[in-house]
C-alpha cells in the first residue's frame, strides 16, 4: 500500500476560499470555477471568440460575483440578521449583468452593423450596464472611484456648459451611451482588455504556485538567509515579500500570505506594531513592480504603449532593486537603534535544504521568463507557465502512487518530455498531458484531494480578480471620455507651459496629482487617469512615454502607501484581531477587511498548501528523512522559540495587570474617604508607575492610575 492511501483523506469545503455558507455560496464557488475556466480557455485559444465578446463576458461574470459577494459579506457582518432584500437585489443585480453579457454575446454582428447608431433596446441596456458597474465599484471599492468615473460621465454629457478652455462642443446621450458601453473606448477598453487576458492569467498562475507550497520555499528561503541577522524577522518580510513579488503582482496577496508569518514574528521580537504593519506593507507594495510577474498596471503599459512586456520588465529591475534594498537598510538601521537581534542560526532552516527538497517549483517561473524575454507573448507565456503549474501538481500526486524509485524516474522523464513538447505543439500539447493526469489522479484518493485543490485555486483566483477586474472596467469611462472630448488637452497643455520654465517643476505636478489621486482611489485607476493625462504633456516635454510611465506608475504605488485604508491594509490578519485593543489601535490598519472579507483562512490555506498536499501524498512528500528533519526541524524550534517568546511578554502583562489592579483598589479606598478625583496622586506599584510597567512616574499613563499620568 502507498504512503498517499495511508494518509488520512482530507476533505476540502467548496467554500474554503472565503465563500458564503449553504446553497447560494456554493452556487457562487461554481460560478467563480466557471470564470477561470472561460477564461484559460479563452487564453488558450481553446474557445475563440471576438474580443469584444470576451471582454463583455469577462465583465458579466465580474458583476454577477461580485454583487452576491458583498451582500453575503454585509449580512455576515450583522450576524446574519436581515438583509434579504438586499440579497434579492444582489442576485437581481446578477442576473441583470448575466442579461448585458448575453447581450452583447448574441448581438455581437447587429452591434458593429448599427454602431453609432444604437436602438432603443441598446441604449436601455447600455445604461443598465453602466449603473450596475457604478453600483458594483461603489460597495466594493468606495465611494472615490465612482465620483471621479461619475465626474467625467458628466462632463460628457454637460460639459459644453462650462467655460473655455473647459468646454467642448457637446454629446448627445445616445452618443455618450454607445461609445462607453458597445465601443472599445469605454468600459470594455483597454484596461477590460487587459484585466480578460493577461491579469486573470496571471493571477491564477500566482495562486496555482501558491498551492503548490511557493510561499513555504520563500519564507523556508528567508529565514535562513536574514534570520540570524540583526533585525532578522524584518529583513525576512522584506526579502519575503520581494520573492513572493515575482509570482504576485498584488499587494493584497502578498499581505495575507507573507503577512500572517513576518507581522507576529516581528513583533515578538519586539519591533512596535506599527512599525511591524508599516514594512509588510511597503514591502508587499513593492512587489508590484518586481519583475517578472509585476502588477496589472505593468500589462496595462505595455498595451497601452505598444511595446513588448519583456521591455516594461526591463525598465522596472532596477527601480524594483533600489525599492526593496532601501526597505531593507531602513529595517536594518531601526534594528540598530532598537537593539534587535535575530535568531540563533541552528534554529532556522536552512536555505539550501528548502532548495532541494522544493527546488522544481522554481521551473514554471524560469520558463516564464525565458518565454517573455525571448520574444513570446505575455498571455502565450502565462498560459504556458500556468499549465507547467497544473502539471507539477498534479504530476507530484501521481508520482507517489508508483511502487518504486524507477519508475518514478521513468514517468518524471516521460513527464518532462510531454511539457517540453509545447515548443513545437503549443499548448495542445500540455492540454493533453493535463487531461491524462486528471484521469489519473480521479483514480487514487490522494489525487482527488490534489484535484480538489487544483479546483479551490481556480475559484480563489476568480475572487481575487474581483476588485481588478471592476477597477479597470470603470475606469475605461475615464479613458472614453478623453478619446470623446479631448479633455487631457487642457491638463496637458497646463503641464507643458509650466514645463517650459522647468521640467522638475512638471514632474513635481504630476507626482503630487499621483498623490492625491491615490488617496482615495487605487494604482491602476490612479495610473490610467494620470498617465492619460499627463504622459503626452511630458512627451512634449521630451520625456520618453516609458519613463512618464513608470513614473507614474511608481508614484501610484507610493500613493496606496498613504492612503489609510489601502487596499493592501483589507486583509488584516486574524491573529492581530486577537491581540489587545490598544496594539490594534497603534498599529492603525496595516490590513483591515472590505470586499476580500474572508481572505485570512484563503491566505492561510494557501500558504500551508504544499503541506496538505504532502500531508495526503503530493508534491512535498519527503523522501528522505534526514532532509525532512533538517528543514522540517528548523521551523518547529523556530515556532516554539517565537511561543516561548509570546508566553513571556504575556507573562510581563499579566505583571502589568497586577500593578494596575493594586493602583486601582488604591483609588477606591481613597474614593470611598471622600477625596474623589481630587485625591493626590497614588503612589505607583513597586515604587514605580502605577501601571507597574516603569520604575518612576511618566506623565499620560493608560493604567487605571488618576487622570494625567499617562505612557
Amino acid at each position: 500500500m502507498s504512503t498517499a492511501a495511508a494518509a488520512p483523506p482530507l476533505h476540502h469545503d467548496p467554500l474554503a476560499a472565503g465563500f458564503p455558507a449553504g446553497p447560494a455560496g456554493r452556487v457562487l464557488f461554481w460560478l467563480a470555477v466557471a470564470f477561470s475556466a472561460f477564461q484559460i480557455a479563452t487564453a488558450a485559444h481553446l474557445i475563440d471568440l471576438p474580443s469584444q465578446v470576451v471582454r463583455a463576458v469577462h465583465v458579466g461574470f465580474l458583476l454577477a460575483l461580485a454583487f452576491p459577494l458583498m451582500a453575503a459579506v454585509a449580512r455576515e457582518q450583522r450576524g446574519g440578521a436581515g438583509g434579504r432584500i438586499v440579497l434579492a437585489l444582489a442576485w437581481g443585480g446578477a442576473l441583470a449583468a448575466a442579461a448585458v453579457a448575453g447581450y452583447q454575446w448574441t448581438q455581437h454582428d447587429a452591434l458593429l452593423l448599427r454602431a453609432g447608431d444604437p436602438t432603443q433596446a441598446d441604449l436601455a441596456l447600455g445604461m443598465l450596464a453602466l449603473a450596475l458597474l457604478f453600483v458594483a465599484t461603489w460597495f466594493a471599492m468606495g465611494p472615490a472611484l465612482p465620483i471621479i468615473a461619475g465626474t467625467f460621465l458628466a462632463y460628457c454629457l454637460f460639459g459644453q456648459h462650462l467655460p473655455a478652455p473647459l468646454n467642448h462642443r457637446g454629446y448627445g446621450l445616445d452618443q455618450v451611451i454607445d461609445h462607453m458601453a458597445y465601443g472599445t473606448e469605454g468600459i470594455y477598453g483597454i484596461p477590460t482588455y487587459v484585466s480578460s487576458t493577461y491579469i486573470f492569467l496571471f493571477i491564477l498562475f500566482g495562486a496555482f504556485l501558491e498551492k503548490a507550497g511557493m510561499i513555504r520555499l520563500f519564507t523556508d528561503v528567508a529565514l535562513g538567509l536574514f534570520g540570524h541577522k540583526r533585525g532578522g524577522p524584518a529583513k525576512v518580510a522584506v526579502f519575503s515579500s520581494g520573492l513572493m513579488g515575482t509570482i504576485s503582482g498584488s499587494g493584497v496577496a502578498n499581505v495575507v500570505t507573507t503577512g500572517q508569518f513576518t507581522i507576529p514574528l516581528m513583533m515578538r521580537f519586539g519591533y512596535r506594531p506599527a512599525f511591524a504593519g508599516g514594512v509588510e506593507a511597503t514591502a508587499s507594495m513593492g512587489g508590484q513592480i518586481m519583475p517578472p510577474v509585476m502588477g496589472a498596471v505593468a500589462f496595462i503599459m505595455a498595451e497601452t504603449l505598444g511595446v513588448p512586456y519583456a521591455q516594461v520588465v526591463k525598465a522596472a529591475v532596477i527601480p524594483a532593486v533600489l525599492y526593496f534594498v532601501s526597505a531593507f537598510w531602513m529595517v536594518h538601521l531601526e534594528a540598530g537603534r532598537a537593539s534587535l537581534h535575530g535568531l540563533p542560526k541552528a534554529e532556522l532552516p536552512s536555505p539550501m535544504a528548502a532548495l532541494r527538497e522544493r527546488w522544481f517549483l522554481v521551473l514554471p517561473l524560469a520558463v516564464l521568463v525565458w518565454l517573455l524575454f525571448g520574444g513570446y507573448t505575455p498571455l502565450f507565456a502565462g498560459t504556458i507557465g500556468l499549465a507547467l503549474t497544473v502539471m507539477l501538481i498534479l504530476g507530484g500526486s501521481a508520482a507517489l502512487g508508483l511502487p518504486g524509485t524507477a519508475l518514478r524516474v521513468i514517468f518524471w522523464v516521460g513527464l518532462g518530455l510531454v511539457a517540453a513538447s509545447f515548443a513545437r505543439f503549443g499548448v495542445a500539447a500540455l492540454a493533453t498531458g493535463i487531461v491524462g493526469l486528471v484521469a489519473v489522479n480521479v483514480f487514487t484518493r490522494g489525487g482527488r484531494d490534489t484535484l480538489a485543490i487544483c479546483r479551490d485555486s481556480l475559484a480563489h483566483g476568480a475572487k481575487t480578480a474581483l476588485p481588478v477586474g471592476i477597477a479597470c472596467a470603470i475606469v475605461g469611462i475615464v479613458i472614453g471620455t478623453m478619446t470623446l472630448t479631448g479633455a487631457a488637452n487642457t491638463f496637458g497643455q497646463f503641464v507643458v507651459s509650466v514645463g517650459e520654465k522647468s521640467l522638475f517643476l512638471s514632474l513635481v505636478l504630476t507626482m503630487l496629482t499621483c498623490l492625491v489621486l491615490g488617496m482615495g482611489i487605487p494604482t491602476i485607476p490612479n495610473y490610467i487617469i494620470t498617465s492619460s493625462i499627463a504622459g503626452p504633456a511630458l512627451l512634449e516635454l521630451g520625456v520618453p512615454l516609458i519613463v512618464s510611465h513608470m513614473f507614474v506608475f511608481y508614484f501610484g504605488i507610493l500613493a496606496g502607501l498613504l492612503r489609510r485604508r489601502a487596499d493592501r491594509a483589507r486583509a488584516r490578519p486574524a491573529h492581530l484581531d486577537a491581540g489587545d485593543q490598544g496594539r490594534r489601535r497603534r498599529l492603525r490598519d496595516p490590513v483591515h477587511g472590505g470586499l476580500h472579507a474572508g481572505a485570512d483562512a484563503a491566505a492561510r490555506r494557501a500558504a500551508d498548501g504544499g503541506d496538505r498536499i504532502a500531508a495526503r501524498g503530493g508534491l512535498h512528500r519527503r523522501q528522505d528523512a534526514a532532509g525532512d528533519r533538517a528543514v522540517g526541524g528548523g521551523g518547529d524550534r523556530l515556532r516554539a522559540r517565537t511561543d516561548a517568546l509570546g508566553r513571556a511578554r504575556a507573562g510581563r502583562r499579566g505583571r502589568g495587570d497586577a500593578g494596575r489592579r493594586a493602583a486601582g483598589d488604591r483609588r477606591d479606598r481613597l474614593r470611598a474617604r471622600g477625596a474623589g478625583d481630587r485625591a493626590a496622586p497614588v503612589a505607583p506599584a513597586r515604587g514605580g508607575c502605577a501601571c507597574g510597567r516603569l520604575k518612576r512616574p511618566r506623565p499620560r499613563c493608560r493604567s487605571a492610575s488618576p487622570p494625567g499620568w499617562r505612557h
